[in-house]
């Protein structure tokens, strides 16, 4: 296995990986950050969830992206707001050592007039849900006509939530010579159709089988009405004592409920 260093990561970034407790790097991202420094060539990834994807694909864009350049030059899209906060943040932690690069996290239920304001004092990478993204492209408070790369983290989650229109128009607004970067645990047909449309001869990477779950995970579900579901939540709460569980619901004031029933 090679060593980060090995893999053509300046010291600054390995200094910020030690910092942060890396040793070695996965077999994603032993794959995928030689492949992207090395080449401009479209990347189709496969991976499962938790193999370290976000370092494969922001590391060598970090890597290479320019600093003194306040454009946007990297796009990344993620299908929730809590993804997108984690991975701004973890490109933040990667830049500990870098200056001058600034990243600017956008998405829904937060203020849209406090990433203007981040956006317009100029930001190289961009994290951001496809809804909030289009909104800014809309307001032509974020111009992607000098991207670089453009990344598509666990684009088989953007579609089955229903973004294929929002993806279309970031994909459109974008430039023709850009990177594509698709990283994925599954691959659809839907997937396909993105990587068929929008990217040119991509290079393909696995790591693990193609259109399989995580190993570690197993899946159940109960069918109840909208009257039992407070009563079936406390039953399997009850029928496992020593549950750890996070429940996500659709809304603010779902998830208070919940609580309160609880």
């Amino acid at each position: 296995m090679s060593t980060f260093l090995e893999l053509g990561l300046k010291e600054p970034i390995i200094k910020a990986l030690t910092h942060l407790g890396y040793e070695k790097p996965t077999v994603i991202q032993e794959k995928a950050i030689p492949q992207i420094i090395s080449s401009t060539d479209d990347l189709k990834a496969f991976a499962q969830t938790g193999t370290g994807k976000t370092a494969a694909f922001s590391l060598p864009i970090i890597e290479l992206l320019e600093a003194s350049n306040n454009n946007v030059q990297a796009i990344i899209l993620s299908p929730t707001r809590e993804l997108a906060v984690q991975i701004g943040n973890n490109i933040k932690d990667f830049c500990k050592y870098i200056k001058d690069i600034r990243v600017t996290t956008v998405y829904g239920g937060s203020s849209i007039e406090d990433q203007i304001r981040s956006l317009k004092k100029g930001s190289q990478i961009v994290v951001g849900t496809p809804g909030r993204t289009v909104d800014l492209i809309n307001r032509r408070a974020l111009k992607l006509g000098n991207v670089q790369w453009l990344v598509l983290d666990e684009a088989d989650e953007m579609l089955n939530m229903g973004f294929k229109d929002e993806l279309d128009k970031v994909l459109e607004a974008t430039p023709e010579t850009k990177q594509t970067l698709l990283f994925s645990a599954t691959f659809p047909r839907e997937v396909e159709s993105i990587a068929r449309n929008y990217m040119t001869k991509p290079v393909e990477i696995t790591s693990g089988q193609k259109n399989q779950g995580s190993d570690n995970v197993s899946h159940e579900y109960y069918s109840v009405t909208e009257r039992t579901r407070y009563p079936a939540l406390k039953r399997i709460a009850d029928l496992n004592p020593n549950i750890y569980a996070i429940i996500f619901c659709r809304t603010r004031r779902e998830t208070q409920e919940v609580a309160d029933n609880l």
